[in-house]
């Protein structure tokens, strides 16, 4: 390596140890704000001008050096040096806009460039070659949009067609062998055939259990994205779409509290403090809801296999880009109406390098969130699984009693009831459909677990011979082996090739049966348009109670119920219009 340093005369200053002092060039603008401040300094605080030195100080004031600008306060002549920094700011914004301090930092990195440039000669790299060609393609303003378009494909192919076969084995042994096993604990503890029973079968193991099933969906679908995150591509991908943030007024930034969104939307909300604008961090904490959450997957994945069976990635898929465009239309109108004012700044960020993925860093990512999944359903689901048996099981009409009355006769029927009729524009007003719905405000997981439960699938095992637990314990082994093998079969189904007749996808479960002619009989036979419009309301309206509370910690209470009210009536509308257009249209 061959460093010269022959640099022009303004760059460096000689003092009188005849050592250069490198001194940074600003734009024409901001020197003269900075000689503004500098002289000020001199003038009023030489106290201050004689502990710093003043350039220095002056630019460190111009950036919001907080420490400093308490110590100018306290000095001698500090409040007409800071009436001077004030004015020069003012200044400064009109010309750079708000972040003055990332207006100096960029000059700073051009003359970091330039100096490196002029001094700095390095041998050809290689690796450092194949990732510029890499990130020209990746990165590229248009090829790079149709490129993760296609990555985020891939990601729902995988999840829905790989993940499939592990999906209807954790169904097959929750309804099976646990559901068996706990019957039979049951009885011989004294307990069988009662309210208990009822509780733990009926609703704890149909709740949870109907909810734990599409871990293995979940698991394939944070696999995917921890490989693409440790690969470095995540990184690329915020850089691509930071164009349309800018269409929509909002930072850069604003991008990555949206990617989270896709996992989760509680954290997503948090993720807006990294916003310093009030308009960017609001405006973007009004679209984070509208990127479907790891939550509304099971919902979207159960319904297409029922519905959609041959194209449930491609629907799937659709979903995630309908959530994608309602926000990209809805930040349109907000920034046009509610945060007309302000513009969108540039985004700063560094490109991690591109690497292969390691073990222990997907492994360490797939886990914590797929385990935060799990504790979501064996707390919140759980409870929310033993208040929907309570309803279900205290009777309001009908002569039954407590866990013994039917099912219409009860208060959660009652209550499903009085929602179902609001829901009959868009071809899913039976009460069952809509009592999930008011159940899913506390989770989207629990929209599954309340359809298994007001379904009652779990039943459907509790007449058949005894099985001891060493045969149901064989049956988990050897089933785990056939979805392992039909989960090998299926990985051709990624890029639309199925070596198989049997791609191993099971759509005769009693679920799945039940939801099919539920939805058959309240649309008038159009069951896959009301099955459509059902997963537009799940992907529209309120996420869950928790993600309202952030909403509330981080916007305030009246964006929060500006966010509700808006999205119960957005969810409304377009589920209703995909329902009536596609009935014109003779669709379903």
């Amino acid at each position: 390596m061959d460093i010269n340093i022959n640099l022009p005369e303004p760059h460096f200053l000689m003092t009188s140890s005849v050592q250069p002092r490198l001194q940074i060039q600003y734009s024409p603008e901001v020197e003269r704000e900075i000689t503004c401040v500098l002289s000020a300094i001199v003038a009023a605080s030489p106290q201050l001008a004689a502990t710093y030195n003043p350039r220095w100080l002056a630019i460190q004031l111009l950036e919001g050096d907080e420490p400093l600008l308490a110590e100018l306060q306290a000095a001698a002549g500090g409040p007409t040096v800071m009436q001077t920094l004030a004015d020069s700011l003012a200044r400064l914004r009109e010309i750079y806009g708000e972040d003055i301090d990332v207006t100096l930092a960029d000059s700073r990195y051009n003359f970091v460039h330039q100096l490196v440039s002029q001094t700095v000669t390095r041998a050809p790299d290689a690796s450092a070659g194949w990732s510029d060609r890499a990130d020209k393609i990746f990165t590229h303003r248009y090829v790079g949009i149709p490129i993760f378009l296609l990555v985020m494909w891939i990601v729902f192919k995988t999840t829905t067609d790989v993940a499939t076969p592990y999906l209807d084995w954790v169904d097959t042994i929750v309804s099976g062998p646990i559901s068996r096993q706990t019957i039979a604990l049951l009885e011989v503890l004294g307990l069988g055939g009662g309210w208990m029973e009822s509780l733990l079968v009926d609703g704890v193991i149909a709740g949870v259990g109907g909810v734990l099933v599409f871990v293995p969906v979940l698991m394939s679908l944070y696999l995917v994205l921890a490989i693409l995150e440790d690969s470095g591509y995540m990184a690329r991908a915020a850089f691509v779409m930071d164009y349309f943030m800018g269409k929509l007024g909002l930072h850069g930034k604003s991008f990555l509290p949206l990617i989270v969104g896709f996992g989760c939307t509680v954290p997503a909300l948090y993720a807006t403090r990294t916003l310093e604008n009030e308009r960017d961090r609001i405006l973007t904490g009004l679209l984070v809801p509208f990127m479907s959450c790891g939550a509304r997957l099971p919902v979207y994945v159960l319904f297409a296999a029922i519905f959609f069976p041959r194209h449930a990635g491609l629907v799937i898929f659709g979903i995630y880009l309908f959530g994608i465009l309602m926000a990209v239309l809805l930040g349109l109108l907000l920034r046009q109406t509610l945060f007309k004012k302000g513009e969108a700044l540039p985004l700063l960020m560094e490109f991690p390098p591109y690497r292969m993925p390691t073990l222990k860093n997907i492994w360490h990512y797939v886990w914590e969130r797929t385990s935060a999944f799990i504790h979501n359903a064996t707390t919140v689901i759980l409870a929310a699984s033993i208040v929907i048996w309570l309803l279900m099981a205290i009777p309001i009409r009908g002569n039954g009693t407590f866990a013994e009355t039917d099912l219409s006769d009860s208060a959660f029927v009652t209550l499903a009831q009085t929602v179902a009729p609001a829901m009959s524009l868009q071809g899913f007003g039976n009460w069952e459909a809509g009592g999930a719905l008011v159940t899913g405000l506390v989770a989207k997981e629990v929209v599954i677990s309340t359809l298994a439960q007001v379904y009652n699938v779990a039943d459907t095992d509790t007449e058949t011979e005894p099985v001891s637990l060493g045969e149901d314990a064989l049956f988990v082994v050897t089933s785990f082996t056939e979805a392992t093998l039909d989960t090998l079969k299926s990985v051709p189904l990624i890029i639309g090739i199925n070596l198989f007749e049997d791609d191993g996808a099971d759509t005769n479960s009693d679920l799945k049966q039940a939801i099919r002619q539920g939805f058959q009989q309240s649309s008038g036979g159009h069951g896959s348009l009301a099955a459509l419009a059902f997963m537009v309301f799940v992907l529209l309206y309120t996420p869950c109670m928790a993600s309202l509370a952030a909403e509330r910690h981080e916007l305030g209470a009246k964006w929060m119920w500006f966010s509700v009210v808006g999205q119960l009536a957005l969810a409304w509308l377009m589920s209703m219009l995909v329902f009536q257009v596609g009935l014109l249209l003779g669709w379903g």
